[in-house]
């Protein structure tokens, strides 16, 4: 079964002690594609992170890659890993990445290993640098399927990466490519140099600390403090209680007591692979503002227009400037778009979304220069189809030295722009169900709320105008019912738009056991009443929770925060 003593003492273990419904689970199903690639716990089993699982899913890669791409030992494939890893499995990013090479290897295929840990970004995905979609996740799948059984002993040869002559390391090049290219998002290096702004970062015990000193340097920052507990690999990440910058002020304790310590008023926590950012703003005398994905959306998609116009004056240059959001993400950017001329575009939850739909665009002459998802994930400009932490987080530096320079701060300048494009107050969260059977009994009674096939009419006591549901492809607002996005059978998901003009979405995560949910109010430009707003918001979210999932009757796990 495994070469691994680890995950065989794992299994042997629950052998003994009779769990035989942990057994089923780990044996009797596998890892899938969810909304960024193959995703699961390290450990022993079918649908576990592990030697065995990483060795079969390489063997299925590689016989998908042959049928694409005849020229596929010379192309090569790239693998980087992170700082992440499970003791107790024996397993490693690092370990996993030279079983990875070792089947390429194995196949004469030239492989291009990092020698060093890097963040996500610095790895393409497929040919055009976006993460596998459709239909290629399912043929992936199908492969490995069909190629369980190791190749060979050198499949299992972690050390075979260091003695074939098919293996190179990219790193200094990919390094310094991705510096280089980092200088085209400074716009403003002249006050960079002399900005009296202290920053504080978190790496969250991960990849992002040597990069964003660097990335910092390129834009001629000093660079910012590190959290010393946080700054080295720890794949244990024993200084937080979650690695998830996602999470907010309970995960960036150290980060806000670091920076009053040292009167910094920006700290910017990258997660471990550093490809999300948070950021947070010492408010002079009112605490903290930890900005909300939306939030930093707003600001960053301001802050590359308005540096767009200053470099391209004529309007009609505007016509191929597009931003993209995942459906699930505020709706700020289309504001912008709606007053501002350029397009906007959304996507189904997931960067790989995103960033295929840049490719997509790119074949035109389009140009997008800012997209996100609301969970804390940016991209600006286009350097690499992915979200990525290290250049947002410079960005955000050099946005908040700018603002600075004209007496502003973050949270100001995002007032400021929803006076000028309407306030968009959002929320976000989500509940944990570890039972998929009780998923799909919540979501069938919304299908079915008011009788057989009947959605909602109302939540919170406010009308429901139109339902999407892209999970089996309806859409009320179209005259012909169907879907402008994708339909998604593999997860679900449910929009309703109120009467009031909150939009309103339901869905499950493509990588953890969460329903997640989504509200959001949009207020037309000039209207100031954000409380009314906020309190009529809270009103459909409970709602939206409370009647709609019913977590107390579906043993649900509210979100701690």
């Amino acid at each position: 079964l495994t070469a691994n003593r680890w995950t065989r003492a794992q299994l042997d273990s629950l052998i003994a002690a009779g769990h035989l419904d942990e057994l089923r689970s780990r044996l009797c199903s596998r890892m899938s594609f969810g909304t960024a690639g193959l995703r699961a716990p390290m450990g022993a089993g079918f649908n576990r992170i592990n030697d065995l699982t990483v060795i079969q899913s390489t063997q299925g890669l590689y016989s998908h890659l042959c049928r694409y791409f005849p020229d596929l030992s010379s192309r090569g494939l790239v693998v980087g890993f992170d700082t992440r890893g499970q003791e107790e499995s024996g397993c490693s990013s690092e370990r996993l990445a030279k079983l990875t090479a070792a089947v390429m290897l194995s196949r004469e295929v030239s492989v291009h290993l990092f020698s060093s840990f890097v963040p996500t970004p610095y790895v393409v995905y497929w040919s055009n640098g976006a993460q596998i979609a459709s239909p290629h996740d399912k043929e992936i799948l199908r492969s490995i399927e069909e190629e369980l059984e190791p190749w060979s002993a050198s499949c299992w040869d972690e050390d075979l990466v260091d003695h074939s002559s098919l293996r190179t390391d990219p790193l200094t090049q990919i390094n310094s490519c991705y510096m280089d290219e980092l200088a085209s998002l400074c716009f403003h290096r002249e006050l960079n140099s002399s900005c009296p702004l202290k920053f504080v970062h978190s790496s969250f015990h991960g990849v992002g600390h040597v990069f964003i000193q660097q990335a910092f340097q390129v834009f001629g920052f000093a660079p910012p403090i590190p959290v010393p507990e946080q700054k080295d690999p720890d794949p244990n990440f024993s200084s937080v209680r979650c690695p998830n910058p996602e999470e907010g002020e309970s995960v960036l304790k150290l980060s806000l007591l670091l920076a009053e310590k040292e009167n910094a008023r920006i700290v910017l926590a990258t997660d471990p692979d550093a490809d999300r950012l948070a950021v947070a703003e010492n408010s002079d005398g009112c605490g903290w503002k930890v900005f909300t994905g939306n939030e930093l959306a707003a600001l960053l998609g301001w802050w590359m227009f308005f540096n767009w116009k200053e470099s391209h004056p004529d309007p009609a240059d505007t016509q191929n400037v597009h931003m993209l959001a995942t459906t699930v993400s505020s709706k700020i950017l289309q504001a912008f778009a709606r007053i501002e001329g350029f397009h906007f575009e959304e996507t189904l939850p997931g960067f790989k979304w995103i960033g295929n739909k840049i490719h997509e665009l790119s074949k035109t002459g389009q140009r997008v220069i800012f997209a996100f998802e609301e969970s804390i994930g940016f991209l600006c400009g286009s350097m690499v189809p992915e979200k990525d932490g290290v250049s947002s987080a410079v960005v955000v530096a050099e946005m908040a030295a700018y603002l600075h320079n004209k007496n502003l701060m973050l949270n100001q300048q995002l007032d400021n722009i929803y006076q000028t494009y309407g306030y968009h107050v959002s929320k976000t969260s989500y509940v944990i169900c570890n039972d998929p059977p009780t998923i799909q009994k919540i979501f069938s009674r919304i299908r079915n709320f008011d009788g057989d096939g009947s959605y909602p009419k109302t939540c919170g006591g406010i009308q429901i105008v139109h339902v999407r549901d892209v999970t089996t492809g309806y859409d009320s607002s179209r005259p012909d019912l169907r879907s402008v996005l994708p339909v998604s059978r593999s997860s679900q998901m449910i929009t309703f738009t109120l009467q009031n003009g909150v939009v309103a979405t339901l869905r499950t995560s493509g990588t953890e056991p969460k329903i997640k949910y989504y509200t959001e109010f949009c207020a037309a430009p000039g209207k100031r009443s954000v409380c009314r707003l906020e309190e009529e918001l809270q009103k459909v979210t409970a709602a939206l929770l409370d009647k709609f999932l019913e977590p107390e009757k579906n043993n649900l796990i509210r979100r701690l925060v």
